[in-house]
C-alpha cells in the first residue's frame, strides 16, 4: 500500500510542469558548475608541462657539460701520465749529458787521453733533451688546457643544475590547482547523480547523451595519481641539487689542480697532490653527470604523468565543448 502510495506521489511530482521546469533549472546549474571547475585545468597542466620540458633540456645539458668533464678529465690524466714518463727520460737525459760534458773535459785538460766522439754524442744527447722538453712543454700545455675546460665545463653544470633544482621545486600541483581538480571530481559526480534523475523523470531528454558523454570523459579525474607529480619533481629537485655541489666542488678542485701553484710544485709531495686533486676532480665530474642524468629521468618521467593528465583535461573540455 505504502509503496503504491509513494511511487503515485513520484509519478505525478516528476511529470508535473512545475518539476520539469525546476528540474532543468538544477541540472543547467549542475553542467554550468562543472564548466567552472573542469573548464580551465588543462591549462595550468600545459604550464606544468611546459616547465617540465625547460627543466628537462637543464638537466640533460647539465649531464652533457659535466660529461665533456669527466672525459676531459680523464683525456688530461692520460696526458699527465705520459708527460709524467717524458720528464723522467728528459732527466735522464741530461744526467748523460753532463756525464758526456765530464768526460769531455777531462780529454781536454788531460792530452794523454785520446779523443773520442764525445763531442758527437754530446750533440745527440743535446738534441734529445731539446726534442723531449718541446713534447713535454706541449704535453704541459695541453693538460693546462684541458684543466681548464673540465673546470669551465663543471662550473657550467654547476649553473644548469642550481637551475634545474629551482625549477624543479617549484613546478608541482600547488593547493589552488589540487583543489580545483577535487571541485571537478565534486561536480562531476553531482552531474552523474542528476544525470540519473533525468533519466528518470525525462528519459526521451535531448541533453542526455551531451550530459553522459562529459561524465564520461569527465570522471577519469577521480583516478589520477597526481602525486606522481610532484614527487617527481621532488626526486628531480634532490638530484638537481647533489649535481649542483658536487659541480661546484669539482669546479673548486679542478680550478685548484690546474693552477700554477700546484703545477709547478715539482716536488714529490706536490706532485702527489695535484694527482690527488685531478682525481678528486674527475670523480666529482662523473659525480655530477649521474645526477644530472638521474633528475633528466625524473623530469621526464614527470613529463609523462603530466601528460597523461593533460589528456583527460582535452577530452573532458572537448565533451563540455560539444
Amino acid at each position: 500500500m505504502w509503496k503504491g502510495l509513494f511511487l503515485s506521489c513520484f509519478i505525478y511530482i516528476t511529470l508535473s510542469p512545475a518539476f520539469a521546469t525546476d528540474y532543468q533549472s538544477h541540472i543547467d546549474s549542475v553542467l554550468h558548475a562543472t564548466y567552472n571547475a573542469c573548464g580551465k585545468i588543462n591549462q595550468e597542466l600545459k604550464i606544468l608541462k611546459t616547465m617540465a620540458g625547460i627543466n628537462t633540456a637543464v638537466t640533460a645539458t647539465g649531464t652533457v657539460s659535466s660529461g665533456i668533464a669527466l672525459g676531459t678529465g680523464i683525456k688530461k690524466a692520460s696526458i699527465d701520465v705520459k708527460a709524467e714518463k717524458i720528464e723522467a727520460e728528459l732527466q735522464n737525459e741530461i744526467q748523460k749529458l753532463n756525464q758526456l760534458a765530464i768526460t769531455q773535459t777531462h780529454i781536454d785538460i788531460l792530452p794523454e787521453f785520446e779523443p773520442d766522439n764525445s763531442d758527437k754524442n754530446i750533440n745527440t744527447a743535446q738534441k734529445s733533451i731539446n726534442d723531449k722538453q718541446t713534447e713535454l712543454d706541449e704535453l704541459t700545455k695541453k693538460s693546462k688546457t684541458l684543466g681548464n675546460i673540465r673546470t669551465g665545463t663543471l662550473a657550467g653544470t654547476a649553473v644548469t643544475d642550481i637551475a634545474g633544482t629551482i625549477i624543479a621545486t617549484q613546478n608541482k600541483i600547488d593547493d589552488d590547482l589540487q583543489s580545483k581538480i577535487n571541485e571537478c571530481v565534486s561536480s562531476v559526480n553531482n552531474l552523474s547523480n542528476a544525470y540519473m534523475q533525468l533519466r528518470i523523470s525525462e528519459p526521451q531528454n535531448p541533453q542526455l547523451p551531451y550530459i553522459q558523454n562529459i561524465i564520461r570523459e569527465c570522471e577519469p579525474w577521480a583516478t589520477v595519481d597526481l602525486s606522481k607529480i610532484n614527487k617527481n619533481a621532488n626526486n628531480s629537485a634532490v638530484s638537481s641539487g647533489i649535481g649542483a655541489a658536487m659541480s661546484i666542488a669539482g669546479t673548486i678542485t679542478s680550478a685548484s689542480a690546474n693552477s700554477d701553484q700546484i703545477r709547478n710544485n715539482n716536488s714529490q709531495s706536490g706532485k702527489s697532490k695535484e694527482k690527488k686533486l685531478n682525481t678528486a676532480s674527475n670523480v666529482m665530474a662523473g659525480g655530477a653527470a649521474a645526477a644530472s642524468g638521474i633528475a633528466t629521468i625524473f623530469n621526464a618521467t614527470q613529463i609523462s604523468t603530466i601528460k597523461q593528465a593533460m589528456q583527460i583535461a582535452e577530452k573532458c573540455e572537448q565533451a563540455m565543448n560539444k
